[in-house]
Parts: C-alpha cells; sequence; structure tokens
C-alpha cells in the first residue's frame, strides 16, 4: 500500500519544494508587517492588518482569479516579469506565489500575536542605553519573539502544503509542474481505481504535516529554554 511510484514520489517532492519555497519568501516580509502591526500606530493601521487576513475569508478560488489576472501572462504584473524571465501562471513558481499569499495571513498573524507579548519596556531600556532601532529589533525583539516567528513560519508552510483552490485556479493542475500533493489526491479520487493511491498520499500529507507541528513545537520550547537561560 505504502510503495510510491515514480510520479507519487515527484508529486511529494514537488509539494515540499512548493510549500519550502513559498515559506522561506513570505517569512521576512511576514516578520516586519507583524512587527509594524504590533509597535506602530498609524492611519489606516485597521485597513492593511483587515487586506493582510483578506485571504482567509475570501473564496480561494476569488484568491486565485486575483492571481491570474495580476500575474498572468497579459496581466500588468505578468506582463512586466515576463521580459525578466519570470513566470508564475501554470508553473510551480506560481504554486508557490499562490501558496505563500495563502499561508502569508496565518504566519503574521501567529508572528504579531508573539511581538505583542514582547515586553516593550525591554525595548526602551535598550534605547535609553543608545541602542538604534535595528539594533533593538535584532538583538532584543526577534530573539525575545523566536518561539512565535517559528510558530508562524510552520504555520505558513502547512497551510502552503495543504492549499488547493488558489492554486488550482492559478496554475492549473499540470502533471509533473504545478500538481502538488492536494491536487494530485483530487485527480486520483476522480478516476475509478484510483482510492488507494489516493489514500496512500493522504497519509503522507498527514505526516508531513504531523511532523511540520512536531519540529516547530521541540524548535519552540529550544528556544524558549535557550531564553530563559539567558534570563
Amino acid at each position: 500500500m505504502f510503495s510510491l511510484s515514480p510520479e507519487e514520489q515527484q508529486i511529494i517532492g514537488l509539494s515540499l519544494k512548493v510549500a519550502a519555497t513559498a515559506t522561506v519568501f513570505s517569512l521576512p516580509p511576514g516578520v516586519a508587517l507583524a512587527y509594524l502591526l504590533s509597535r506602530a500606530d498609524f492611519p489606516g493601521k485597521a485597513l492593511l492588518s483587515g487586506l493582510t487576513h483578506l485571504p482567509l475569508i475570501l473564496p480561494p478560488v476569488v484568491t486565485g482569479y486575483a492571481l491570474l489576472l495580476l500575474f498572468g501572462r497579459n496581466g500588468p504584473l505578468g506582463r512586466l516579469l515576463d521580459p525578466l524571465g519570470i513566470v508564475f501562471a501554470f508553473d510551480w513558481t506560481g504554486a508557490a506565489l499562490a501558496a505563500a499569499v495563502m499561508g502569508f495571513p496565518l504566519m503574521v498573524r501567529a508572528i504579531r500575536l508573539s511581538f505583542d507579548l514582547v515586553d516593550s519596556r525591554i525595548e526602551r531600556a535598550a534605547e535609553t542605553l543608545g541602542a538604534r532601532p535595528l539594533i533593538r529589533f535584532l538583538t532584543i525583539t526577534l530573539p525575545l519573539a523566536l518561539p512565535g516567528v517559528a510558530a508562524g513560519a510552520v504555520l505558513g508552510f502547512a497551510k502552503a502544503l495543504g492549499e488547493f483552490g488558489a492554486t488550482i485556479t492559478f496554475v492549473a493542475n499540470i502533471p509533473g509542474e504545478t500538481r502538488t500533493l492536494p491536487l494530485a489526491i483530487y485527480s486520483l479520487i476522480q478516476v475509478p481505481g484510483g482510492e488507494a493511491a489516493a489514500l496512500r498520499l493522504v497519509f503522507i500529507s498527514v505526516g508531513v504535516s504531523i511532523g511540520a507541528l512536531l519540529i516547530s513545537e521541540w524548535g519552540a520550547r529550544a528556544a524558549t529554554r535557550r531564553l530563559a537561560g539567558m534570563g
């Protein structure tokens, strides 16, 4: 039952590549935006927060269609990027983009909550000692919020791994190119005799997700122990 064919191995590898790429490229802006929403007070903050979380409440198909309109060959951003050799529509990079967009709100929310828990008095004390904002962020705020950053990254990775609606709308379901685990499972249950292969991929999806959560929990606990030791 658990003997994977070369095609299934390719699907799993592509899914991991898409999820990892989505997480790596969305984490830096996610941390920056979470810090901005946690620490800054400016006009339009509520609007920015709402726009950030919009993919959570919109139907994923709507998000995927919006990406297609923007990054398709005839879209405004797609036309700008095409001469540079950057293509998203109907390509695995588009699957990573769709996964990143869908997982971004979960990532930002987890990281923002972690920044909210950091005592701002510690930052102000460092400021009185002459520490510049970037130094304060890198040496005080970010290390203290590290468990939340790790949790946000894993949430983004898990969401990217399971993304379906926006992906199939934006990049279709192309074997060997954009067919990730959810799309492959969907395809298999549409054909007679595909239930066994679909079930194998379901078990693999669950196993990878649980593994990611366990790694996140271990990393968060390790970071918490290290920070406690520093204190």
